[in-house]
C-alpha cells in the first residue's frame, strides 16, 4: 500500500512537472489583430540576472548591447514605442523547474530580475511575463493593441527561447516581425530556431 502510495505520489509529480515544461515552452494562438498601423520595439528579457550572470562572451555582448542601443536609437526617433518584457517564474511548476534546471535564476522575487543596467530607464513600457511566450498572459497583447501597433521588432536574448517564441507567438497573430540578429545573444547553436523563424515569414536583418 506504501509503495502504490509512493508511485503514485512520484506519478503525480512527474505530471506536474510535466505541465510546467509545456508551460514554459508553448507558443500561444491568440486572435488575429487585423490591420494596424504602428511599430514597436520589444526588448526581451535583458535583465541582470541574463545578461551579467548568463552563458554569453563579453564580445558577444558588447556586439549585442550596440546594435539593441541602436535599435531603441532608432525607434525613438522614429516615434515607435520602446516596450521592455521581464522573465519572473511564477507558475509553481515553472518555479520548481527553475530551481532544478536553471539554478533558480529569475524567479519571481528574487534578485537579479530587474533590467540590466545597459538598458535600464530606456523602455517606455515594461511588462512582466511568467514563460517564454511573452504574449501569454494577454497583457501585451492589450498593450499593443492601444498603441496600434501591427509590425514588431524584436531583440534580446535568448534567440532559441524567449525571442522565438514570442515572435511566433506574434506571427499567429498576424503582426509583422523582424528579428535584428546582431541585436540578439543565443547560448547555443541557431540554425534551428532561425529556420523557424524564416518558416513562419519573419524577417531576419
Amino acid at each position: 500500500m506504501i509503495g502504490y502510495l509512493l508511485g503514485a505520489a512520484g506519478l503525480g509529480l512527474l505530471l506536474w512537472l510535466g505541465d510546467g515544461v509545456r508551460r514554459i515552452g508553448a507558443v500561444s494562438k491568440g486572435r488575429p489583430i487585423g490591420r494596424r498601423s504602428g511599430t514597436a520595439l520589444l526588448l526581451v528579457d535583458l535583465q541582470t540576472v541574463f545578461w551579467d550572470d548568463g552563458p554569453y562572451s563579453s564580445t558577444a555582448k558588447e556586439e549585442a548591447r550596440s546594435a539593441i542601443l541602436d535599435e531603441v536609437a532608432a525607434a525613438k526617433a522614429a516615434g515607435h514605442p520602446v516596450i521592455a518584457l521581464r522573465q519572473e517564474w511564477s507558475v509553481p511548476s515553472t518555479r520548481c523547474l527553475a530551481r532544478l534546471t536553471m539554478k533558480g535564476r529569475a524567479i519571481a522575487g528574487t534578485p537579479g530580475t530587474e533590467i540590466a543596467v545597459p538598458f535600464a530607464g530606456i523602455a517606455d513600457h515594461v511588462l512582466v511575463k511568467p514563460v517564454q511566450d511573452a504574449f501569454r498572459t494577454g497583457e501585451l497583447d492589450r498593450l499593443l493593441a492601444r498603441l496600434d501597433a501591427g509590425k514588431l521588432h524584436i531583440v534580446g536574448l535568448d534567440l532559441n527561447y524567449c525571442v522565438l517564441k514570442t515572435a511566433l507567438a506574434a506571427r499567429n497573430r498576424g503582426y509583422e516581425v523582424a528579428v535584428p540578429l546582431r541585436a540578439t545573444l543565443a547560448a547555443g547553436f541557431t540554425e534551428g530556431a532561425r529556420k523557424r523563424l524564416a518558416a513562419r515569414s519573419v524577417l531576419l536583418q
